[in-house]
């Protein structure tokens, strides 16, 4: 199974280049997956009739217990014969339908490929999690093909419509899926079904269930979005919405029915989704026009009749309705093909505007007649074994003692039978049959008038058909009538899933029954449906005078639309454009939701809590700098100076960590505070010095208060969070683990290169992110990988080297007025002890505080004393790389040491200790974890060098142009000029 489903989804990889290499050649390649599909299901049928269920399982995730299972039992089988053979049909039917110059036929080819192979997924997952995430992929697939005709507004509108209705029912279902898993202790759908739980909960997630079928299904009030969805190409709805994607909330039914039918909630919701769209898709298919939506609410309408068979719980009624979803994915794939073929030789699927084609279209009229008789139940075909084996079994039901389920059902059955036969009919004459002259047929209750019927009409022009348009819909109609043929066949094969349910008495299928009750009533069927169709024209206008059933889709539009302005409303109310009113809005949540929450748990009293205030009185005087620091910052009206005191109050957090013995905590929240002060008086250059022109006191008491809260909570959340563990934390293994398989004493060190190095390899990804999005936003020009050097600028006076030594090479390019001597002298000397130094925390990071992350920061500092001391070109001078190399070097060595121990048989970036003897060095402790860190180093100093660039010397050449004008650096366009604004260059100094 698993080769199969993997082979599918490579062909939707690989669709795109087929296209582009054979044209709609490629059709007949990708239809290769779902027929492999379907020859499996044919190869494993002695298998499967024996009892023998196939099953494929692969872990996932080993510690949650979770695999990737396929199972192949009956119900899998006979859907993967339905999925697979329609499937295969279709894609060759496609070769013909699209024009070889379509645009978008590779993207649409892939997609459909892939749909299928998430069918093929669907209906062999064994798995509660692994089913729902093949049911959305169906969901995500089925949008893009509503959609692919992009350029129309009724397309966008299905897609949209579709995908909005389905999943919100896949919500709800994936909510019933995990209270199953949870109250039966298994993920295994084959386990729950066998062995079903109970409960209240459990009922719950049987409603929830249903739920999603009913919206993937299109059942009421969710099957307005079915015949919208006629927007997308034929071959589209003959696919998804015939055979494969509506079948998948059949399939959740059937496949959770034989465990949940007894439920009374259940059974009654059964009744009212299935045959309330029994009657009401069968109901509107009468006053449709274009061939589709009557083939279109025909769907709906029997989707509503299988989804009555198989849930409401019998064996017989089980066997008819499997039956009928095979009936019905024939007959009703190939009268979307024939839809197909009529369209691209006529042009139009009006119905009023054909005739004759019975005649000029002999192949396809006999596809169309023959797919609608089975369609109609008409014998000997296999639409009217499935129907007779319906009626049989609800009458036995009914007649044997059954409640009012059964009977309801059955009414609605032989109504909704007539209702079918009657579209049927009309669907046949306005596809094929011979009309009069144009006016001679009633529309929407204008009369037919005798005059306007004497004079038949000539037959509809066609143009050629290719006979893969042709072929594909009549193996698909004659299918139904050679299955029909062998009722006996289909019951032996069927039964062993009927015999899943727990009650009734077994089913048969049988072309003839004897002069039975249940003849009368197909007999009553037929006649029906015959005199609807003859009356056609007075059940039009009828239906104009009573009802028209549009208000589901109505209240959907209109629910749309008021969340829509809603959601203006609360956009316009919230997203204001402040950042502070934006961090206000989070801790207000956060003080409000659960804050209000642990005060109340800790008022009522709390088992073993236990506050200390302070463990000695220097955490009081550190708590004390905080807490003036922050107070000041909130009341601070100079930027500057709220930034100087919140990196007051970070210090002062990095002495508390010293104070209780962790020093890889206080070393890298000091070298984080001074990298983003630096950064911040950068970004300051250019902002005002004041946060606002007004005094705004009664701001300053709304942040004090905002920031007294939110520290409360927090301080409450600390003393919460320890009390409500149950197990031991994993981190109590941490020492051990650090030591034994890290090769380090450093637990924290070796925590974020080896344990849980996965997690650092996506921080550091974000980090370079974060610097590629922060240069997006400074560089007005198109970036460049350029580094500013001294040796590039010319016409500067720069002193001859063997005369006269310089501190920093690159000063005499600043204006006197920046240039410090002290600094430049201070940044000479220790500039290269503080690179040392980086190098020292780096190695011996593994078994003393520091690491790559510190050693870069601490390198990081090195270059921004540099800039400081000398400028952009001092910056070049000391760092001549660009910092996107550093970037990616460091990010490609992190996870390449990942990859490295694949290669060599061992998991995700495993640590290797190597124990070395150098001559001179002597015992050389080595673990391999060092590249990951030196990796980590190299990111943490292409960021800060990003940052220098971009922040600093990026601003700086936007900026006003110094004193003595550099030849050959060009000033940006809108470069503000100083002898403009005075005040702008008092600013910038």
């Amino acid at each position: 199974m698993l080769p199969v489903l993997l082979f599918t989804f490579l062909l939707a990889l690989a669709a795109p280049a087929l296209v582009a290499w054979l044209g709609r050649r490629a059709f007949w390649v990708l239809a290769l997956g779902p027929a492999s599909a379907a020859a499996y299901a044919l190869a494993m049928t002695p298998r499967v009739t024996a009892g023998d269920f196939p099953t494929t399982q692969v872990p996932w995730v080993p510690g949650l217990n979770l695999s990737i299972t396929l199972q192949f039992d009956t119900l899998a089988w006979f859907m993967l014969l339905v999925v697979g053979g329609v499937g295969a049909l279709v894609l060759l039917y496609c070769s013909a339908y699209f024009a070889r110059d379509a645009l978008g036929l590779g993207r649409f080819a892939a997609v459909l490929t892939a749909f299928a192979a998430a069918m093929v997924g669907l209906v062999v997952a064994d798995d509660l999690l692994l089913l729902f995430v093949f049911w959305e992929l169906t969901t995500v697939f089925s949008y893009l093909l509503i959609g692919h005709y992009a350029d129309r507004k009724a397309s966008r509108r299905a897609a949209m419509q579709a995908i909005v209705v389905t999943t919100a029912g896949g919500l709800a279902m994936l909510v019933g899926l995990i209270i199953l898993g949870v109250a039966g202790d298994t993920w295994r759908v084959s386990e729950l079904v066998a062995d079903p739980p109970s409960g209240t909960a459990v009922t719950w997630a049987a409603v929830c269930l249903l739920a999603g079928a009913a919206t993937k299904s299109a059942l009421i009030p969710f099957h307005f979005w079915l015949p919208a969805a006629m927007a997308a190409p034929t071959p589209v709805s003959a696919y998804l919405h015939a055979a494969a994607m509506v079948k998948a909330g059949v399939y959740l039914v059937a496949r959770f029915a034989p465990a949940f039918a007894d439920l009374p909630v259940w059974r009654w919701l059964v009744l009212v989704l299935g045959g309330g769209t029994l009657l009401l898709g069968g109901y509107q298919a009468l006053r449709q026009h274009d061939l589709k939506l009557v083939l279109a609410f025909g769907t709906v309408s029997q989707l509503g009749l299988i989804i009555l068979l198989l849930g409401l719980g019998s064996k017989a009624l089980a066997l008819a309705g499997l039956a009928m979803l095979g009936a019905h994915a024939m007959f009703k794939a190939a009268l979307f093909l024939v839809v197909g073929a009529v369209d691209v030789a006529t042009g139009t699927r009006d119905l009023r505007k054909l005739s004759g084609l019975w005649r000029t279209m002999p192949f396809t009229a006999t596809a169309g007649v023959l797919a609608t008789a089975s369609m109609i139940g008409f014998p000997p075909f296999a639409g009217y074994v499935a129907k007779e084996a319906a009626l049989e079994g609800l009458w036995h039901d009914v007649t044997h003692g059954a409640g009012t389920v059964e009977a309801v059902a059955l009414v609605a059955l032989v109504v909704g039978s007539a209702l079918t036969v009657a579209y049927g009919l009309r669907f046949v004459w306005g596809a094929f049959g011979t009309k009069r002259r144009p006016g001679a047929e009633a529309v929407r209750g204008e009369a037919t008038t005798r005059d306007a019927a004497a004079e038949p009409a000539s037959a509809t022009p066609v143009r050629r058909q290719p006979w893969l348009l042709v072929t594909p819909p009549l193996v698909l109609a004659a299918l139904g009538l050679a299955v029909g043929l062998v009722p006996a066949v289909g019951e032996r094969l069927l039964a062993p899933y009927a015999d899943l349910y727990p009650t009734g008495d077994a089913g048969h299928l049988t072309l003839w029954g004897g002069f039975t009750p249940v003849l009368a009533l197909t007999v009553l069927v037929l006649l029906a449906g015959f005199v609807l169709f003859w009356q056609r024209s007075r059940v039009e206008r009828a239906q104009d005078f009573f009802w028209s059933p549009r208000s589901a889709e109505v209240t959907y539009r209109r629910t749309m639309r008021r969340l829509d302005d809603l959601a203006a409303d609360v956009t316009a109310a919230t997203q204001r454009g402040s950042l502070p009113v934006y961090l206000g809005m989070i801790l207000v949540v956060l003080a409000v939701a659960p804050g209000a929450v642990i005060a109340t748990g800790l008022v009522g009293g709390t088992p073993g809590l236990q506050v200390v205030a302070w463990d000695r009185p220097a955490d009081a005087a550190v708590v004390a700098i905080i807490a003036i620091s922050c107070v000041l910052a909130a009341r601070a009206r100079r930027r500057l100076k709220a930034v100087v005191l919140v990196g007051v109050a970070g210090y002062a957090n990095a002495t508390l960590f010293m104070l209780h013995g962790a020093p890889d905590l206080a070393l890298t929240q000091v070298l984080c505070e001074t990298i983003t002060l630096v950064v911040m008086v950068l970004v300051l250059r250019r902002m005002p010095p004041y946060f606002t022109d007004r005094p705004l006191a009664a701001s300053r008491w709304v942040r004090l208060v905002l920031g007294v809260v939110t520290g409360l909570v927090m301080m409450a959340l600390t003393v919460a969070a320890p009390l409500v563990r149950v197990a031991t934390p994993i981190s109590t293994h941490f020492p051990d683990e650090a030591y034994t398989w890290g090769g380090g004493k450093n637990i924290v060190n070796v925590t974020l290169v080896d344990i849980r190095a996965w997690d650092t390899v996506g921080e550091i990804s974000v980090l370079l992110v974060a610097a590629t999005g922060v240069a997006s936003l400074i560089f007005l020009r198109q970036r460049s990988g350029e580094v500013l050097r001294l040796s590039r600028v010319e016409e500067v006076s720069r002193p001859d080297p063997h005369t006269r030594r310089v501190w920093l090479a690159a000063g005499s390019t600043m204006e006197p007025e920046r240039r410090s001597v002290m600094f430049e002298v201070i940044t000479r000397v220790i500039f290269h002890a503080m690179i040392v130094f980086a190098l020292f925390l780096l190695f011996s990071g593994h078994n003393a505080p520091g690491g790559g992350f510190a050693a870069g920061l601490v390198m990081g500092i090195a270059f921004t004393v540099r800039y400081l001391a000398g400028g952009r070109y001092e910056l070049g001078e000391a760092a001549p790389v660009s910092p996107g190399v550093l970037l990616g070097t460091g990010l490609f060595l992190s996870a390449g040491v990942g990859l490295a121990t694949l290669v060599a048989g061992q998991e995700v970036l495993q640590s290797t200790v190597l124990n070395l003897h150098a001559p001179v060095l002597g015992e050389i402790h080595l673990v391999t974890s060092l590249f990951f860190d030196i990796g980590v180093m190299l990111v943490v100093v292409g960021l800060v060098l990003d940052l220098l660039r971009t922040l600093g010397a990026e601003i700086d050449r936007q900026g006003p142009l110094p004193a003595r004008t550099l030849v050959g650096e060009v000033a940006a366009p809108g470069t503000p000029d100083p002898a403009d604004d005075a005040r702008h260059e008092e600013a910038t100094r």
